[in-house]
């Protein structure tokens, strides 16, 4: 049996809960979880927000663990592997998507907190193809939030082949944002931060951005206005579109990892007149997050979390429902 937490209605405080996983698949593997962060996605989940979840649900997508049975058929990770585990728990292994490398587009990948349960729990079972050994160098107690809101604002990085002489800006200095800053920094970018919060300018400095800006000041936008090569949008709020668009430069891209609900209000002559794009990124493929953290690894990037332990998994997400959360939560036994 596989002890976790669950909640059993939307919204409902998590409680202990058992399954039985049955016996194990020939491609899967069981890991035993150490550490497991949350995410915003297990709020929003929780509350069925997108109107999919299904109870009594274990959440928990930022599974860090060892490795404690295998499949029969299981020949790239072995027990006693410590490895990490994001969004997706499972691939077709067929289609196009897989073959090219993208399993993170599959159109059948299986969320590991949708349609199964999630790591907020002793063990968790996933494919063998959708687990990533981590490598030392990587701090194993923090490195659960970038098999999620890592590999999230990684993956653009490598998917537009952005240049280490790129002018970049993240929007949001949160969960995502922040590690936004660290890793662009390293990528060699001139990183911009656009906040509204004053008390996080000088963290943002200090994480790597060269430039914050207020977004809610007007001359500030202006003054950038057709700057940026790249801006990540990080937030899940509807914010004045057309005002960031202005301050791309030709060839700009609007890059959305952050899930804003809203319907965007995008003026095309902005895009028309630059050749600007707007466009957007869900996680990576097992091989990129294989090198986002031997990406992190070399250039010492790190999570900034805030620790619970899984019997605290309520504080916890009061928590981050307050939005009181720095940078991130991880519970830790």
């Amino acid at each position: 049996m596989i002890k976790a937490y669950a909640a059993m209605s939307a919204g409902a405080p998590l409680e202990t809960f058992e399954y039985d996983p049955g016996p194990i698949a020939a491609n899967d593997v069981e890991i035993e979880v150490e550490s497991c962060g949350i995410c915003h996605s297990d709020l929003s989940m929780l509350d069925n927000d997108w109107g999919i979840t299904a109870y009594p649900f274990v959440p928990g997508h930022e599974v860090v663990g060892k490795i404690v049975a295998i499949g029969a058929n299981v020949t790239s990770t072995a027990i006693g592997q410590r490895v990490g585990l994001g969004w997706h728990s499972a691939y077709c292994n067929t289609c196009n998507s897989c073959g090219s490398g993208d399993q993170n587009l599959c159109s059948s990948a299986q969320m590991t907190i949708a349609g199964r349960h999630g790591g907020f729990a002793d063990k968790v079972r996933a494919q063998e193809s959708a687990v990533v050994n981590i490598p030392s160098g990587i701090n194993p107690d923090s490195a659960g939030p970038l098999f999620c809101g890592g590999i999230t604002v990684f993956n653009p990085l490598v998917q537009f082949d952005i240049k280490p002489t790129s002018k970049v800006a993240v929007i949001g200095i949160g969960g995502l944002g922040h590690m936004a800053l660290q890793f662009l920094n390293a990528w060699g970018c001139e990183v911009t931060a656009f906040t509204t919060s004053e008390s996080k300018k000088s963290e943002s400095l200090e994480l790597g951005a060269h430039h914050v800006l207020n977004s809610a000041n007007e001359e500030e936008l202006l003054a950038a206005g057709g700057k940026f090569d790249l801006i990540l949008s990080t937030v899940n709020a509807k914010l004045d579109w057309n005002g960031y668009l202005a301050t791309l430069a030709p060839r700009g891209r609007l890059h959305f990892v952050g899930a804003t609900l809203e319907p965007l209000d995008i003026n095309v002559f902005s895009l028309l007149s630059g050749q600007r794009s707007v466009s957007g990124s869900p996680v990576g493929s097992p091989n990129t997050i294989k090198t986002m953290l031997e990406f992190s690894a070399l250039h010492k990037i790190e999570p900034v979390v805030e620790y619970f332990s899984f019997d605290q998994i309520n504080e916890a997400f009061d928590r981050l429902r307050e939005g009181k959360a720095h940078y991130r939560i991880v519970l830790k036994k």
